[in-house]
């Protein structure tokens, strides 16, 4: 009776249909709109080397409990009850992490360590139960996890304990060892390592919650610019200034959501070995897509805010810096899965390139017109190589 129980809380697979997004995984979601608007205003309150560092660090870690946690409701059911709980259990504890991020560095960084442990290990050791007797493979897969994150776990709380360099030099080494891990297969001597064929994961539904979390960083970009057009006075350079942060916005959401979130669902979706394309184009590549989109929104609320004067050096990093790394990191998500380099993307990332050392010159509204210009000449060139392509390819006869 009790391995049936806990055969009862994994999804069921099969049939012509994927595995939905429920609600309660979009109600855990929430948490990181939060998330993504402190690191947001984390940033642009610490505009300089050692800022973008430690925020850097924080992203890195708000990720990895979001993704991680996208990978298990991938294998559990969470209408089950306990299911659920345990999903607000996490949540809850995401929002503490979430409500610490803007001093952990400072006087929360035990708050802020701590929580981050309990999700990361709190979760293993809830999935090595779930799986024992229904899925022993992965059940020792979550083993692994489990004593990864135990030791990883270690370094985050000492860390926390110190303070300046010596923090953030344990907090970086306790990362390192975390997002090693997959790509070593989580290897444990007497447990060996894990393989993607123990991932075997509901591709559509990975490729699904990535590309709502897309969503929600771009959704936390315009409710930044919104807000802080709210408290401006209305005119024509202000009003400029907010038709170029949407722009940008908009062109973002094109470039992923056009052809290549489609595609890389489709990919993944057909894959022999789907935990092998997870790893790589949704667990790794994606962070740079996410993280880009937080830096213009950066970019977005230093536009709205000083659209003239002198453009420093802070502020050419974040509107152009942003934006590449948006770009970027779709390139290689593309290159992934349509086996392709996008040369549409290479193209942006060279006139991202030849802005560098045009933008001492210019003044914050123009430099961000013309990164927003560059998104916009990215989005229009993949769209319109794309339908010339599918107009050129012959229609197969079915007679």
């Amino acid at each position: 009776m009790a391995g049936r129980g806990k055969t009862g809380f994994l999804r069921a697979r099969g049939g012509h249909s994927h595995a939905r997004v429920t609600n309660i995984e979009l109600f855990f979601d929430l948490v990181f709109v939060f998330a993504i608007t402190q690191l947001s205003h984390t940033l642009l309150h610490h505009l300089s080397i050692g800022g973008a560092l430690q925020t850097g660090l924080l992203f890195l870690a708000v990720w990895w409990v979001w993704i991680y946690t996208s990978w298990v409701t991938n294998w559990l059911d969470p209408e089950r009850g306990l299911v659920r709980l345990a999903l607000l259990l996490l949540m809850l504890a995401g929002l503490a992490l979430s409500t610490s991020l803007p001093k952990a560095f400072a006087e929360k960084g035990l708050a802020f360590a701590s929580a981050y442990v309990f999700m990361q290990v709190g979760r293993s050791l809830f999935m090595v139960w779930t799986l024992r007797g229904h899925s022993p493979g992965n059940a020792r897969n979550f083993q692994r996890i489990t004593l990864w994150s135990a030791a990883a776990g270690v370094l985050w709380i000492v860390g926390a304990l110190l303070e300046g360099e010596s923090r953030f030099g344990l907090w970086a080494a306790a990362l390192a060892i975390e997002y090693a891990g997959p790509s070593l297969g989580f290897f444990v001597p007497g447990l060996g390592a894990s393989t993607t064929a123990d991932w075997d994961v509901e591709g559509e539904h990975l490729a699904e919650r990535c590309g709502l979390f897309i969503i929600i960083a771009l959704g936390e970009s315009v409710l930044v610019t919104g807000a802080t057009m709210a408290d401006l006075a209305w005119d024509a350079t202000t009003l400029t200034a907010f038709a170029v942060a949407f722009v940008g916005s908009a062109a973002m959401w094109w470039i992923y959501f056009d052809t290549g979130a489609e595609r890389g669902s489709r990919l993944i979706g057909e894959s022999e070995d789907p935990g092998r394309i997870a790893r790589l184009a949704y667990t790794y590549l994606h962070l740079l897509i996410v993280a880009g989109i937080i830096v213009a929104a950066v970019s977005d609320e230093l536009l709205l805010a000083h659209p003239h004067g002198h453009v420093e050096a802070s502020t050419t990093a974040a509107m152009l810096g942003g934006p590449a790394l948006f770009v970027a990191g779709n390139m290689l998500f593309k290159w992934v899965v349509a086996g392709r380099c996008p040369l549409s993307h290479l193209g942006g990332l060279v006139l991202f390139a030849v802005l560098v050392p045009l933008a001492h010159d210019l003044t914050p509204l123009l430099l961000a017109a013309g990164a927003a210009l560059v998104l916009v000449v990215v989005a229009g060139w993949e769209w319109a190589s794309l339908r010339h392509h599918r107009a050129n390819v012959p229609v197969r006869s079915h007679t």
